[in-house]
């Protein structure tokens, strides 16, 4: 028994041995190139990154946390826009197709940026233009849509601003708008449209704005002013409004003392005109069984109003679904451009 005991070590022990001979035989016998297709595999596929104007970076700038949400821009010219990273504190530098030109430092975007102009001769901004901005969760790509379509009528440059909006508080979010708009040097008109959040995020810079020690008035001023879906004012019913606290403002609302006073008491009423479009069935049960009366699915039509509106307009489209829907953005145009939403609603009457 000893005997066949000490065979089979052996045996197995031999095994072993002759299959770690007969594989490093297969691999030797593989061809020079095979061994290195894996690397230059992985080569091809990331390439070191590489500015638009063909310098490549001292370094990769490394992946940026947050992901698109924490994202929010700070500075615009023509399609050109300097965001910064909510999370990291980075910025970069980007054009209007996505392409990044720069990374680092603001001050570092900034030279870049100045350094583009410069050797491009681009134009100063002059003329309209219009800031488009986001709700909850949203990003630029979000209003892309409306963003395009108002572009399209060359009437208007088109600023798609963006901003972190489950991060920070509602004063920073002011603020980089504030630094946006302050920066728009030779732009004579200017008008907004905004969604959801978006709207609290507008009456905050507006309320800083009024406050702000100036001895003239800020330029550009705000001229017409598109809210689609905003969220005004209390409802009057607790469920309701906590709805709209958690599905609309997010983050922000969380930081309250007391729900929407506390937050009301931050924002302005516009005195520029504006006009509100609301989404509703037009009966008193709306889209959502949770909210009374009529609703969009995440807001309550009666939140939306706000006195001092020039135009409302009420329309049969879910709340995630408004800026993207042609009728309102057919909407948006009218008003940005007459002030009202409806063509037979102008006032056609001559002047003095």
């Amino acid at each position: 028994m000893l005997i066949e005991r000490r065979s089979v070590r052996r045996l197995a022990s031999a095994g072993l041995i002759a299959g770690f001979l007969l594989a490093g035989a297969s691999r030797g016998a593989e061809p020079a190139a095979t061994n290195r297709a894996p690397s230059a595999t992985r080569s091809a596929a990331r390439p070191r990154a590489r500015y638009t104007d063909g310098r490549l970076p001292a370094r990769d700038p490394p992946r940026q946390p947050g992901g698109l949400e924490a994202w929010g821009d700070e500075r615009f010219f023509h399609h050109w826009h300097i965001q910064r990273n909510a999370v990291s504190g980075h910025c970069r530098l980007l054009d209007g197709g996505g392409q990044r030109h720069a990374w680092g430092t603001f001050d570092e975007c900034l030279a870049r940026l100045e350094a583009i102009r410069r050797d491009r001769r681009l134009p100063p901004m002059r003329g309209t233009a219009v800031i488009v901005l986001h709700g909850l969760d949203g990003s630029p790509e979000t209003m892309q849509p409306l963003a395009a379509y108002l572009a399209a009528s060359r009437t208007m440059q088109v600023l798609n601003v963006g901003y972190p909006s489950r991060r920070g508080e509602l004063a920073d979010h002011a603020r980089a708008l504030a630094g946006v708009v302050e920066h728009l040097d030779e732009i004579d008109q200017l008008h907004v449209v905004a969604f959801g959040l978006g709207n609290v995020v507008v009456r905050r810079w507006l309320a800083d704005r009024a406050k702000a020690d100036v001895a003239e008035s800020p330029r550009p001023q705000l001229q017409r002013l598109v809210m689609i879906a905003p969220p005004n004012q209390a409802s009057g019913s607790a469920s309701d409004d906590l709805e709209m606290l958690v599905s609309v403002l997010g983050f922000t609302a969380a930081r309250l003392d007391d729900g929407w006073e506390s937050l009301a008491a931050q924002l302005a009423m516009p005195s520029c005109e504006f006009g509100i479009v609301a989404g509703g069935r037009g009966d008193d049960r709306g889209f959502s069984t949770r909210l009374s009366g009529d609703d969009d699915g995440t807001l309550s039509v009666a939140v939306t109003r706000l006195a001092g509106e020039r135009d409302f307009l009420l329309l049969p489209i879910a709340h995630a679904k408004l800026p993207g829907d042609r009728r309102v953005l057919d909407a948006t145009l009218e008003f940005l451009k007459h002030g009202t939403f409806a063509r037979e609603r102008r006032d056609t009457r001559p002047k003095g």
